[in-house]
């Protein structure tokens, strides 16, 4: 099957709910390709609102125990590396055939709820779907339709309005979750632009928008909805769990956020607090989502990009659905399927760390001997770990550079580095380079990038001194 030449079969659409006349459309990264949700949005009766959840119905295409079933549940997700994407699935599905592309009849599994204008779920509906998207947005296409900025690629009184009621339902959303709990952990976003030969050019950062919170909270709310519907039945299925944090770490954090205070940066806070967390993974015992605050979760939206998107999908089809199983599919047992699915994506996220790193360390190589603004993210016996405010990379100033001729004593539970000053003789005096300095996790600091080694991954940094003392 080509994206170009399948048609869906007329005996699939009436088997299905057709919401091809539903106000839809989807809000991506600008470059994406493989678009595997949509929403609808139209006015209901009474002031209500019926907004769908589309998420592509890629378990139609790829069949359970088949060869690109199994090559999908292998690989477990896709990849995003700095210069490539590793796709779980073929591209043929997943930028074609599967792909919610704007004037395209697709197929969907959906959510369809029925809101009030404060967001409060009236009643859901979990259904097949075909679906047409009327609109393909950009994230900063979105965004500014939400600060009543012109957006000619999207000049619809239909859309503004679809955009700014999800707007407003999904902050009342959002501010529900934090106040039950939720940790709020903004982590932006590193962006690359290379050259004909793969080089960077040019590094920035894109921070989260209310346009990603939008889609981000719709589809929070797809989830959660179908895992607390399957859950409350006892019935088994695969749950996105979040354990509670360390307490011992998250005991030390508090103390160091009570003792900094005010001069405690916000990103230095949510660094420690990730450090904090247990990692959040798949499995078929479900004891919450201690992140979100959610008593049910899963993950139903990426069936493109995840595998454990693809097994909920068939259990919908079997629990909710009431649909009989073709055949018996991959023949694992279920959380040896999530413990897989949940090292594959942990391998996953290093192999696009290591491809992030790589090209920072290339872009370094191009400035080695200039000066930079940083940030120390890391003390340890060896040196600190410090990253630059503009790039973001991360480097190391040995300890052995930092003052050659005093002693360095390791504050753990200060999350600080000291100097101590040599012996001195009687008749001694202190030197200037003998001063005490503190350097303190969350410090500002002024480097000079010193070496870039790809070989070796790691960038090393010499502390220029006079701007890097604080109270420890």
């Amino acid at each position: 099957m080509h994206a170009d030449t399948f048609v869906i079969p007329e005996s699939e659409v009436l088997r299905r709910r057709d919401m091809r006349d539903a106000f839809t459309f989807t809000i991506d990264p600008a470059e994406a390709k493989d678009f595997d949700d949509a929403i609808s949005f139209m006015p209901a009766e009474d002031g209500l609102y019926q907004v769908g959840v589309h998420i592509a119905d890629v378990t139609y295409f790829v069949q359970p125990g088949s060869e690109l079933d199994q090559r999908a549940y292998d690989l477990g997700t896709s990849t995003y590396l700095v210069d490539r994407v590793i796709p779980m699935l073929p591209e043929e599905l997943s930028n074609g055939l599967c792909s919610l592309r704007p004037g395209e009849d697709k197929l969907c599994m959906s959510v369809i709820f029925t809101l009030t204008h404060d967001a409060r779920v009236v009643k859901y509906k979990v259904c097949r779907t075909v679906i047409r998207s009327d609109f393909r947005l950009a994230y900063e296409q979105a965004q500014a339709i939400i600060m009543n900025r012109p957006c000619p690629e999207a000049d619809s009184p239909q859309l503004t309005e679809a955009i700014k009621a999800l707007h407003l339902m999904a902050v009342i959303l959002r501010r529900q979750r934090m106040e039950a709990g939720a940790l709020e952990i903004e982590q932006e976003e590193i962006k690359f632009k290379l050259d004909e030969h793969g080089h960077p050019v040019d590094i920035w950062f894109q921070k989260p928008m209310e346009a990603n919170h939008l889609i981000e909270e719709f589809m929070l709310l797809a989830n959660r909805t179908v895992a607390t519907h399957i859950g409350r039945t006892g019935k088994e299925i695969i749950y996105r769990v979040h354990d509670k944090p360390n307490e011992e770490k998250l005991a030390s954090l508090r103390r160091f956020s009570k003792r900094m205070g005010d001069k405690l940066l916000p990103e230095t806070k949510d660094m420690l607090t990730v450090r904090a967390m247990a990692k959040a993974v798949y499995s078929t015992h479900n004891i919450g989502h201690y992140g979100l605050a959610f008593d049910y979760y899963t993950h139903f939206t990426s069936p493109i990009r995840r595998y454990p998107d693809m097994m909920v999908h068939r259990l919908v089809a079997q629990l909710i659905l009431g649909e009989r199983v073709k055949n018996k599919g991959l023949q694992i047992d279920a959380e040896e399927a999530c413990d897989h699915c949940s090292a594959m994506e942990q391998q996953a996220t290093q192999n696009e760390r290591d491809s992030i790193k790589e090209f920072q360390i290339l872009w370094m190589q191009d400035h080695i001997g200039e000066e930079s603004d940083g940030v120390i993210t890391g003390v340890q016996e060896f040196g600190l770990f410090v990253r630059l405010e503009g790039s973001h990379a991360e480097g190391l100033v040995p300890i052995r550079t930092i003052c050659p001729e005093q002693y360095l004593q390791l504050d753990e539970r200060n999350y600080c580095l000291r100097t101590r000053p040599a012996p001195r003789t009687r008749r001694g005096h202190i030197k200037e380079e003998e001063k005490e300095y503190t350097f303190t996790l969350g410090d500002r600091v002024r480097v000079k990038i010193v070496r870039a080694d790809l070989e070796r991954r790691q960038i090393d940094f010499s502390l220029i001194l006079p701007s890097c003392a604080s109270d420890c």
